[in-house]
């Protein structure tokens, strides 16, 4: 009997590796393996859990590529019909084959680097030795002094960056772009409890949006400086865009249909990159961007280029 195998690549199988992060979701895999193709309701009955749980975890298995789903008639309507696709995954750690500089173009854009802003108050920067300018002053976001900054902050409007397309300079084919930063809402003083509609623009287009909890200040980030007053934001969640032909995604979960070929990367030497809140957001939370001295992570907004395979 034929078994079908799958070997995921620590450096660039990030979707399925967050697939299989979760007990549900490795026994609802296991389940699957061993009793063959069942519905949402036989799989919540067998493992004793919520449908709405057991319906979640369907979701992000099938957008990790983990199972099969097709809909079939039920005696009331339609149901979704779930299948196991593998037998066995192994992760794998080594590098030799290929290492990731090889798999990869990444590019690390300082937070102050932005090439265009439109911010409104509550807003501010400061770098890691103090305040940039004056707060809640829109016009110091063109203050030279910004590429120095390590966190940022605004209430409505975004910053846009320009990343080097190496993929096109290079004459090379991708198959995903990724965007990495973190992020956190914006309200005067912190407030956990603060949902902030972020959208991401690649090249002008709305490639997806993360709703970000709150604002987080209950204890000082890891990286931010003590005299960061402690009452001010101190830490994001670190978010991560991935755009591909399969559609975009935040985290490994698929949010959009925006595919990598929406982007038309290859007819621009640069990258457009603009994060912030949409005019129509339904939660305008205002936005925290945290790079190096900063946050949790100390790192800055980071752009990869994954190279797509050769062609035998």
């Amino acid at each position: 009997m034929k078994r079908n195998f799958l070997t995921l690549d620590v450096a660039d199988s990030y979707a399925a590796l967050k697939g299989i992060a979760s007990p549900v979701r490795i026994d609802i895999l296991r389940l699957l393996h061993d009793k063959g193709p069942m519905n949402v309701n036989e799989i919540s009955a067998a493992l004793k859990l919520p449908q709405s749980s057991v319906a979640t975890a369907v979701q992000m298995l099938e957008e990790a590529e983990l199972i099969d789903t097709k809909t079939v008639k039920a005696k009331k309507g339609h149901q979704k019909l779930c299948s196991a696709r593998y037998d066995e995954i192994v992760i794998r750690f080594d590098t030799a084959s290929k290492t990731p500089d090889e798999e990869t173009i990444e590019v690390s854009m300082p937070i102050g680097l932005y090439t265009s802003c439109d911010t409104r108050a509550p807003c501010g920067l400061c770098s890691s030795e103090g305040v940039i300018g004056l707060l809640d002053v829109p016009n110091f976001f063109l203050d030279p002094n910004r590429m120095q900054a390590g966190l940022i902050w605004f209430g409505r409007g975004y910053v846009e960056y320009k990343f080097p397309n190496n993929a096109k300079i290079l004459n090379e084919a991708i198959s995903a772009i990724e965007f990495s930063m973190e992020l956190s809402s914006e309200v005067p003083g912190t407030n956990p409890v603060w949902p902030s509609d972020i959208t991401l623009w690649v090249n002008n287009v709305a490639v997806g949006t993360w709703t970000s909890p709150g604002d987080f200040g209950d204890k000082r980030g890891v990286y931010t400086p003590r005299w960061w007053k402690l009452e001010g934001s101190q830490y994001g969640k670190l978010k991560t865009w991935t755009i591909s032909a399969r559609g975009t995604f935040i985290d490994g979960i698929r949010i959009s249909d925006v595919t990598l070929a929406d982007l038309d990367l290859e007819n621009h030497h640069s990258i457009r990159m603009r994060i912030g809140i949409a005019d129509e957001a339904k939660h305008p939370g205002g936005i925290n961007i945290f790079g190096r001295g900063f946050g949790n992570y100390d790192q800055d907004i980071v752009m990869r280029l994954y190279r797509a395979p050769e062609r035998a």
